[in-house]
């Protein structure tokens, strides 16, 4: 589980964007099966209830074996995808970069007394990792450094996708992504009921983080059982963090968490408090370039790619996919004025092509699918899955993909349905936009592959979800007749 998820999962009362529990689908009132030629009024009657009438659905599900089309509703039609596009991405990247993969943090001595620390974009990287580079400086009998410098320059380009919305870039999970990625560049909070009429007390899981920010707090605490809610944003221009909105005195803690405001003084900060707890001193330091990487003398490494890809699909990590986006571009380097993105989504791309994706069948901008000019057929995310399921790496994407009722983005979803357990698939949801792609292991007749797509939906994700997961219960109770 990802640092974010140890803190954010605790919370009671409110996350940014934490899957809520979902009343499970009512399945007993319906039979157990269900032949193909009846699922398409099946299927048209959930979809085309009045509520959803101004909403625009895409859906596609096939058998996998036979590529035969059970049910088709605008699939060839381009939808804002959300985090169906991690799908595209972490299929690319395994194509590409193999299970194996591992991106390095080094450390070089560029000279007597001045270290570089050089990132490539490990978007694990954590404390620990920290602690186990000043480990191995001290066992090389360093005490002292007279420079600390911190690489940056392995991504090129802007750290935001500039087409990301700003609300989103102030929260963790819009954080930038830079080549020295730090606890996934986010900083943990928690607020905390006072006595009534007190505003609520702001507490860091890094405590020296109450140094980095001006606070605005406009909270308060409650009577005993009031409706709780909380606010906490950014500024534009500088690290000012402001907070709004109440909790009732008797209530748990809230816990959240925000993008760090600079990615490279949070890193230096942190490492050299983790050199000063193994007895090195660090006189100054900076963000720079040095000298070719010559004498590499300390280094750590990410967990396997196919780590890495169960992370991203299973707990929807926005910046471990787009540090892997970013990381394609070894496989074909930046041309002049050219972003690492650009050059990675050039990668993705070309991949996808070779896989058979037609490359008119989907318009991508970014790794994650947070970015709104993200645009994926129904179509296209099928030919994913199915190419997936039939290459050497198919185990292993498979293995990324959250089990329905079982865990990460599905594990509180299709809860005493049949579709527990046999649904592997990746959902997505932002403002208006919902979305589910993935396999179904059908007990009753051939192994699925579906993807179900909500735009321009007005009415709350909760509502098009279950929706949404009555149509995939159906499909799972297919059977030959």
């Amino acid at each position: 589980m990802s640092f974010l998820l140890l803190f954010l999962t605790t919370q009671i009362a409110f996350s940014f964007t934490g899957v809520k529990a979902q009343t499970p689908v009512a399945s007993a009132s319906r039979p157990k099966s269900i032949c193909p030629t009846e699922l398409k009024s099946a299927v048209d009657v959930l979809i085309n209830r009045p509520q959803f009438s101004r909403m625009r659905w895409g859906v596609l599900a096939k058998s996998l074996s036979s590529a035969q089309t059970l049910y088709s509703r605008d699939a060839e039609k381009y939808f804002t995808p959300a985090s169906n596009a991690k799908l595209l991405t972490t299929a690319a990247a395994l194509q590409q970069l193999g299970a194996n993969f591992r991106i390095r943090t080094s450390v070089y001595q560029d000279s007597d007394g001045v270290l570089r620390v050089v990132g490539r974009g490990d978007p694990s990287l954590k404390n620990a990792h920290l602690t186990e580079l000043a480990k191995q400086l001290r066992k090389l009998g360093i005490s002292q450094v007279q420079q600390l410098i911190a690489d940056d320059s392995y991504f090129q380009g802007e750290s935001i996708n500039p087409s990301w919305q700003w609300e989103d870039v102030q929260a963790y999970y819009g954080a930038p992504v830079n080549s020295l990625i730090l606890n996934e560049n986010a900083a943990v909070l928690s607020l905390l009921p006072q006595t009534i009429g007190q505003p609520l007390r702001l507490r860091w899981t890094e405590p020296t983080e109450a140094y980095r920010w001006q606070i605005e707090n406009n909270s308060v605490t409650t009577q005993t059982d009031t409706p709780g809610s909380v606010e906490v944003s950014r500024d534009l221009k500088g690290p000012i963090l402001r907070i709004q909105g109440q909790l009732a005195v008797n209530s748990q803690p809230d816990i959240t968490a925000i993008a760090v405001f600079d990615p490279i003084e949070n890193f230096l900060r942190h490492f050299r408090q983790s050199l000063a707890r193994e007895g090195i001193s660090v006189t100054k330091m900076f963000s720079g370039i040095g000298a070719k990487n010559v004498q590499e003398i300390a280094a750590v490494e990410s967990p396997p790619l196919s780590q890495l890809l169960v992370e991203i699909n299973v707990n929807s990590n926005n910046l471990y996919a787009e540090a892997l986006l970013k990381t394609l571009a070894i496989k074909q380097p930046p041309e002049k004025n050219q972003t690492t993105a650009d050059a990675g989504l050039k990668v993705l791309k070309t991949t996808l092509t070779q896989m058979g994706i037609a490359p008119t069948s989907y318009v991508l901008v970014d790794g994650s699918g947070l970015s709104r000019k993200n645009l994926i057929s129904p179509e296209a995310l099928v030919q994913v899955l199915q190419v997936m399921a039939k290459s050497p790496q198919a185990e292993i994407f498979r293995a990324s993909l959250p089990v329905a009722g079982v865990n990460g983005t599905l594990k509180n979803r299709f809860l005493n349905t049949t579709a527990v357990g046999i649904v592997q698939a990746k959902t997505g949801s932002m403002n208006g936009v919902i979305s589910l792609s993935g396999y179904i292991n059908s007990p009753q007749y051939d192994p699925l592959i579906f993807s179900i797509m909500v735009n321009q939906s007005e009415q709350p994700a909760s509502v098009v979800r279950q929706a949404m997961d009555e149509i995939v219960v159906l499909l799972t109770q297919l059977h030959r007749c």
